[in-house]
Parts: C-alpha cells; sequence; structure tokens
C-alpha cells in the first residue's frame, strides 16, 4: 500500500525537476538571515537547483525584520490560520506580535515569484514563514504551514520543503 504523503511528495518534486524558476529560502542557500543570525546551506537543495533560475528570499527579513532577531512561534494555529484573522506570530520568549511583518514578508515573497515566473518555492521547513508541513506552534511541532508557505500555496504555487529532497 502507498503511502499518500509519499504520492504528494513525489508530485511536488517532479513539479520542482520541471520547474525552470524557483523560489529559495535565502538561508537554505548559505543566506546568513535564520533568526540565530545562521545559515542553512543545504548541499541536497544547492543540487536540485542545478541548471535554474533561482530567485533567494527570506520573508522575515524582507517584511523589516532585523538579523538576528528573536525567534517566533505561531499562536493560535498555522500560517492558514494567520491569514484568516485566527492567529497570530509571536515573539516565543516576550509575546511580541511580528504578525504584520510576516505578512508584508509573505505578500513580498508572493510578488517575487510572479516577477519572475517562480512555479514551484523550495522552502525551509519547520519555520513559521516558510514551513510547508511542520510549524512550531505554542512550543509544539505540528502539522501545518507557515505563513509565507499559505500564502504561496493558496496562490497556486507549489510549494514544497528541503526535508522533500
Amino acid at each position: 500500500m502507498t503511502d499518500p504523503g509519499s504520492s504528494a511528495r513525489e508530485d511536488r518534486v517532479a513539479a520542482l525537476r520541471e520547474a525552470r524558476v524557483v523560489l529559495v529560502s535565502a538561508c537554505l542557500l548559505g543566506e546568513a538571515c535564520r533568526f540565530d543570525g545562521r545559515s542553512k546551506r543545504s548541499e541536497p537543495v544547492m543540487a536540485a537547483l542545478e541548471g535554474k533560475e533561482v530567485v533567494p528570499m527570506c520573508p522575515e527579513v524582507g517584511g523589516g525584520l532585523p538579523i538576528p532577531r528573536p525567534p517566533v512561534e505561531l499562536s493560535d494555529g498555522t500560517g492558514v490560520d494567520v491569514w484568516a484573522g485566527r492567529a497570530r506570530a509571536l515573539e516565543r520568549e516576550a509575546g511580541v506580535d511580528r504578525t504584520e511583518a510576516f505578512l508584508r514578508g509573505a505578500r513580498m515573497a508572493l510578488e517575487a515569484a510572479r516577477k519572475f515566473g517562480a512555479t514551484v518555492a523550495l522552502l525551509k521547513e519547520k519555520s513559521p514563514s516558510c514551513g510547508s508541513q511542520h510549524v512550531y506552534e505554542a512550543g509544539k511541532l505540528r502539522s501545518g504551514e507557515g505563513i509565507t508557505a499559505a500564502l504561496l500555496r493558496a496562490e497556486g504555487i507549489t510549494v514544497l520543503s528541503d526535508e522533500d529532497l
């Protein structure tokens, strides 16, 4: 019996193989833009992008947040819930609401995808912006997608995770 998740994963990876232009989380390309001021350069990501036009982006930095910055988690839901107004993006320690910066960054990522013709986005898993299968909510890893991933998927862009490779 085939796992339905693996079939969906295969479809996402096939879309990546066929894509000419790919929107990519900048941290996966080696850009030191994560909340902790580090990168998450991924050799499997680099190999998968060979021969493609790459549109790097970090929606959190694009939305105006600094490097480094306090870690943010979703509260009361996932990225889909944030867009519906039912959830927020809050700093883990201080509880400062960073939702507007995350929404602004997600819109910028969508604008970049459209401007450059990206049909696929390859994003960093578990991020409150870019997670496409899992995000942290109130200190726990749960199923769901981040704010940018939710917007891109809703707008018809195939979203896959660095963990899909």
